[in-house]
């Protein structure tokens, strides 16, 4: 088990990578070239640039997060093969420069929801929040106002300004996608993208829905159990994998986190551990990774992942906003240092009692 950070790279985080390495056992950090639009090549002197301000501190790049999917390989829209081309070009460059894993996603315009991205707290840390009776008032096309006043001017990933400002363009592109024809592109990209896959032994992966139900009329179809098995089956290659978001697919309480554990043995390429408060069906808010300050068993999910063997990358995922830190919502450095610490002890102490 490798710990990484979550590093959104230079000029775009308020963490540097000297605090980074200075948190005991993180080895690396996961990262992207964060100005890159979807669909784009990703250029091979800025990828090498990155990797050298990586490895100059003293960590390794251990994964991307993300290459992000064009809406026309999601859509299948005429230009997807001029898109899967240049995201093939984009691997083989990762795979030159020795980074063999991707974490991607397949969510229709928005890659994650969020009603509220700093609910107070009874500590006075705030957290990013669900409210599904928030979520149903909202006009999906007109989110951009609500998305500028809940950042405080962070540019939050998934919700850019250029994406955020054609909404209705996006919301047209996605009309007669079903969850049948959404996950059929799925399949073509995957199966178009394996050989470069296979020759530099990249493992791509999926990043499940967030949350893991449809809103706004968008399909979803990376939710449960059922969902993954079937995906999982459809292009059964090592390099098809998931990333273990327990964030993600404990937003629906229904899901139990080790069984897709225990389903997706092997295929796990990335793992995502963190914590969530259930408060009802409609609402939950994001907790301190600690098992008892939320609703979910991180010690089962963690001692899961260690008797299916997962021996990937894996990182503390959204962190509350503590000590007055003032930094992007969910990726402020204290509470994720706390985070890791906390899952490497329970790592340690399951490795140990075996």
């Amino acid at each position: 088990m490798n710990m990484s950070l979550r590093w959104y790279g230079p000029g775009y985080d308020t963490v540097t990578l000297e605090q980074i390495r200075q948190i005991p056992g993180v080895r690396g950090v996961i990262t992207t070239l964060y100005g890159t639009q979807p669909g784009e090549v990703w250029d091979r002197e800025e990828i090498r640039s990155l990797k050298k301000t990586v490895e100059d501190a003293g960590l390794s790049i251990l994964g991307i997060e993300s290459v992000n999917v064009h809406d026309d390989i999601k859509t299948g829209a005429k230009d997807r093969d001029r898109y899967i081309d240049n995201y093939i070009t984009t691997l083989e460059r990762l795979g030159e420069e020795d980074i063999h894993m991707v974490c991607y996603n397949f969510m229709p315009v928005f890659d994650w929801t969020r009603s509220e991205l700093a609910r107070k707290r009874a500590d006075g840390s705030t957290v990013l929040a669900y409210n599904q009776d928030i979520i149903d008032k909202i006009d999906p096309e007109h989110m951009r106002e609500s998305i500028e006043a809940m950042s405080a001017g962070y540019v939050m990933p998934g919700w850019e300004p250029e994406r955020m400002g054609r909404l209705a363009d996006l919301f047209a592109m996605y009309r007669d996608v079903d969850e049948e024809k959404l996950f059929s592109n799925l399949v073509y990209f995957l199966e178009a993208i394996g050989p470069v896959c296979e020759k530099y032994d990249i493992r791509m992966g999926i990043h499940p829905d967030d949350p893991a139900w449809p809103i706004f009329g968008l399909p979803r179809i990376i939710t449960d159990k059922a969902h993954i098995e079937k995906f999982l089956k459809a292009v059964d290659k090592p390099y098809n994998g998931l990333t273990l978001c327990t964030g993600s697919l404990g937003s629906n309480q229904n899901n139990d986190i080790p069984g897709i554990i225990e389903a997706a043995k092997g295929r796990i390429a990335f793992a995502h551990v963190r914590n969530l408060k259930y408060n009802s069906d409609r609402d939950f808010e994001e907790a301190a990774h600690l098992s008892s300050d939320g609703s979910m068993d991180m010690y089962k999910i963690m001692k899961t992942l260690y008797d299916t063997g997962f021996d990937g990358c894996i990182r503390p995922d959204h962190g509350r906003a503590i000590w007055g830190e003032d930094a992007m919502p969910g990726y402020g450095l204290y509470d994720r240092a706390l985070g890791a610490m906390y899952l490497q002890g329970l790592w340690e102490a399951i490795r140990k009692n075996g």
